[in-house]
């Protein structure tokens, strides 16, 4: 059935190959239910900055689409992309101490092999008081069963590490990770990057994202069901504890720095 549900556009191409991210692109910009997403989420994420000018970064833009919502974003990928500003690492981030407002991403913090790496060059990046946004999966009784059964990337929540093994730029991940971190083992972020504190952490999505296909599947639903399905998300809102498939992240950098080993 998910071979027969697979998008044809990127059938064919290794998860890793830059042409399948630079599909993916349009796959967004043409896919309803997709773009009517990404643009609520990017209208979060532009709406959350902080009341400044200076430097916004986003991780992995190459098949999106936010610079639409703010000027002058620097966009990245860690592969070379006709999309993107820059090319970087994400756990060493070629930036001046506090030179950046924020930091933001999209599907991407749990592909980073060594997030404490990147959560220690986004505590000296941004500047006191900057943020760092991130829509990420989440781990509910709902989303494990869909991650663990029907998505084609690992999932895996017991996972003792924050870290995995690099391997491609999108075939190595833990769907899992951003839970782990952010939730389940939530002292030791706190213990491990006292710079960096959790501000909301806002669970969403069982349906919408699902029944879009995402960037990988054709669509599940005609797109004049949308509105249907945004109005049940919304209605059934309380319970995205047990059937959110994302979350949106909000973390901010204290104004007082304490200096901290990594490790």
């Amino acid at each position: 059935m998910l071979k027969f549900l697979k998008h044809p556009l990127t059938r064919s191409l290794d998860l890793d190959d830059p042409r399948t991210t630079l599909l993916r692109r349009r796959i967004i910009q043409e896919k309803h239910f997709l773009r009517m997403i990404y643009q609520d989420w990017y209208g979060w994420i532009a709406s959350s900055l902080p009341p400044d000018n200076q430097p916004v970064l986003e991780l992995g833009s190459g098949a999106g689409f936010l610079d639409q919502y703010i000027p002058g974003l620097i966009t990245s990928e860690i592969f070379p992309s006709p999309t993107v500003r820059i090319v970087l690492d994400g756990c060493t981030l070629p930036f001046a101490d506090a030179s950046l407002s924020a930091i933001v991403m999209i599907d991407v913090f749990h592909h980073i092999p060594d997030v404490l790496s990147f959560l220690h060059e986004a505590v000296r990046c941004i500047k006191p008081g900057g943020t760092v946004l991130m829509v990420e999966p989440w781990v509910t009784v709902w989303s494990a069963w869909i991650y663990s059964r029907l998505h084609h990337e690992p999932f895996d929540p017991d996972a003792p590490e924050w870290a995995f093994p690099s391997m491609g730029p999108l075939s190595g991940a833990n769907s899992a990770l951003p839970w782990i971190v952010f939730k389940r083992d939530r002292e030791l972020f706190e213990s491990c990057l006292p710079d960096l504190s959790i501000k909301e952490i806002k669970v969403e999505r069982p349906f919408l994202y699902l029944l879009s296909g995402g960037v990988s599947l054709r669509s599940i639903m005609p797109n004049f069901t949308f509105g249907m399905w945004k109005r049940l998300e919304h209605a059934m809102a309380p319970m995205n504890r047990w059937i959110g498939m994302f979350a949106r992240i909000t973390l901010r950098r204290s104004h007082h720095f304490h200096h901290t080993a990594s490790s």
